[in-house]
């Protein structure tokens, strides 16, 4: 067993987070009668109704019914405007007799004006540690940046105002505001803290958390590093162990003390000091499935592991409520193809599902045909052999149409199998028929087929991992991993780095709590992008599961453009 500590200077203070729920588009309907909510909430000094969206309501009836503009309810759920309503969504509506008289804003307005600093977020920090950092109070920075609320997004820009311009300090330094860590006055005085039971949904839309931060992190990593069988990943293991160290080093630096215990654990052995383990507060490790459920069988149930690079393990997700998969599924990637298509298709264009006869389980025809269905997609299907390839072409004319355009799922991920489809697909493109040929990232790994043929074939992958080259922390990183380690970082060094980045910031974030609020912690990284939630078997909800995508289009002028994030 190795073990490194990296220290650096104490993170401490309250978090108050407020769940914003996502929108759709609502249907232009007749709306009915809105009847004004009795639940309120006070957020950045502001009160506001919760109010909970039903069938046929639109922004003009609800705007209406409470006495706001539409542009109101808009300031007041940032988002909104692009994405819509959605049935049983929770949105903010401004309390008009609680707002700022039109003189107060004009002094905020003038205050802006002022000098300021401007400050990026990382995804860990919240206002408390960057109100810190800047010697101002949390209600200073939301004033100067017109905050409604707590939550945060990565790399959001703020504007920290001079110091003076901040309400006055206590001779302890710490601004004059309760204790709870929330602006509601008296009336909260001594209200208790609020851990969300672990699994509770995001109904409400405006929940408030106080959770404490950890400034302490401990985290066990379970690697192959020293496998006889060069095949056993131990090369990949030992770059992924570089990309997890340059993370514990940032995180260091930012204040988060990481204490980490590094088993080597090739060969099959599991020499840990399981003690040790057991009291971590996450687990990363060990890569195979094999592996992970020796592990999972003798691990303690409050000690969560997080598989960190095989999709095969997913399935344990079904047995283990204290087992997180971090790779997205091939499963998630279908689906989002299906999503995807269902975003580009015109009524006029045809869909086709294309697949290895005989693999019909295996593929999951069923999962996509019934997802299919599910978004009003009608679609045809094609199934044929390896050794049908050569006749297979005018089958494929007669599915598909030449006055629209084409989108062509290929559900497999044999090798052999696609080459032969795109090759036919290319016959189509070469005879001007208009396609969009949709597939899972499996497809960028097959050396036999023409990268050429990808691009004529204006082909879509949904990815668990893509790196953004042109993206300035990625070209950080590279930098300081060719700094500390004289070689150029592989994938499985950046899916080391997001990993103990994600983990260890959401441990320090939240404290012991942190697997509550893991649904609520969406986050993209440097490859990766995280998005779990639970597995549900029948009434029981289980591990986690990530389902965030990565959507890569190969452009006609040989170009990789990144489409969509979480």
């Amino acid at each position: 067993m190795m073990k490194k500590n990296f220290s650096a200077a104490l993170i401490s203070g309250l978090l108050i987070i407020a769940a914003t729920p996502e929108y759709t588009h609502a249907q232009d309907y007749e709306a009915p009668q809105v009847t004004i909510s009795r639940e309120k909430t006070r957020m950045g000094g502001k009160l506001y109704y919760s109010h909970i969206v039903l069938e046929k309501q639109t922004l003009y009836s609800i705007s209406k019914a409470y006495g706001v503009t539409v542009d109101d309810i808009y300031n007041a759920n940032p988002g909104l405007k692009e994405t819509g309503l959605k049935k049983n969504a929770v949105i903010l509506i401004p309390e008009m007799s609680d707002q700022e008289p039109e003189k107060t804003r004009k002094k905020k307005s003038e205050k802006k004006e002022a000098e300021y600093i401007t400050h990026t977020v990382r995804w860990y920090e919240d206002l408390d540690v960057i109100a810190e950092k800047y010697g101002v109070t949390v209600e200073a920075i939301m004033e100067f940046n017109d905050l409604k609320g707590r939550k945060l997004k990565n790399r959001q820009k703020l504007r920290i105002p001079p110091a003076d311009q901040s309400p006055v300090l206590s001779p302890a330094g710490e601004a004059s505001e309760p204790e709870t860590g929330n602006d509601t006055g008296a009336a909260n005085a001594g209200s208790s803290q609020t851990i969300p039971a672990e699994g509770a949904g995001d109904n409400t839309g405006s929940n408030i958390m106080h959770l404490f931060r950890k400034n302490h992190v401990d985290i066990s990593l379970l690697l192959p590093l020293n496998a006889r069988d060069s095949t056993s990943g131990s090369r990949s293991s030992m770059d992924f162990y570089c990309g997890a160290l340059l993370a514990a080093r940032q995180l260091g630096v930012d204040g988060i003390n990481i204490d980490l215990s590094v088993y080597d654990v090739a060969d099959g052995q599991m020499a840990i000091d399981r003690e040790k383990v057991n009291s971590s507060d996450v687990v990363i490790g060990p890569v195979s499935p094999g592996a992970l459920g020796n592990l999972m069988s003798t691990i303690q149930n409050s000690t969560y592991v997080v598989s960190p690079l095989d999709h095969r393990a997913e399935k344990m997700a079904l047995s283990y409520r204290n087992f997180i998969q971090a790779p997205s599924s091939s499963a998630a990637q279908y689906a989002d193809l299906v999503d995807w298509i269902g975003e580009e298709k015109s009524p006029h264009d045809s869909v086709l599902v294309i697949y290895e006869k005989g693999t019909e389980e295996k593929a999951g025809i069923k999962v996509i045909a019934d997802r299919l269905q599910e978004n009003s997609i009608g679609f045809q299907t094609l199934s044929y052999s390896i050794l049908e390839g050569r006749d297979i072409a005018n089958t494929l004319r007669n599915k598909m149409t030449l006055t629209a355009k084409n989108h062509l799922m290929i559900a497999s991920e044999s090798e052999a199998f696609v080459n032969d489809v795109i090759r036919n697909i290319n016959l189509m493109v070469h005879e001007k028929y208009d396609v969009a040929v949709y597939a899972s990232s499996k497809i960028r790994g097959f050396e036999t087929i023409e990268g050429e043929n990808l691009h004529n074939a204006n082909l879509h992958v949904s990815t668990s991992y893509y790196i953004d080259y042109d993206q300035k922390e990625v070209q950080d990183f590279i930098m300081e991993y060719r700094a500390l380690f004289n070689t150029e970082p592989t994938p499985f060094a950046f899916q080391g780095y997001d990993i103990m980045m994600y983990f260890a910031g959401i441990c320090s974030k939240y404290g012991n709590a942190w697997p509550s609020m893991l649904p609520f912690e969406d986050e993209e990284m440097l490859q990766s992008g995280f998005k779990f939630s639970r597995v549900s078997v029948g009434m029981s909800e289980i591990g986690f599961v990530n389902t965030a995508i990565r959507r890569v289009t190969y452009g006609p002028d040989f170009s990789l453009s990144l489409s969509k994030g979480l």
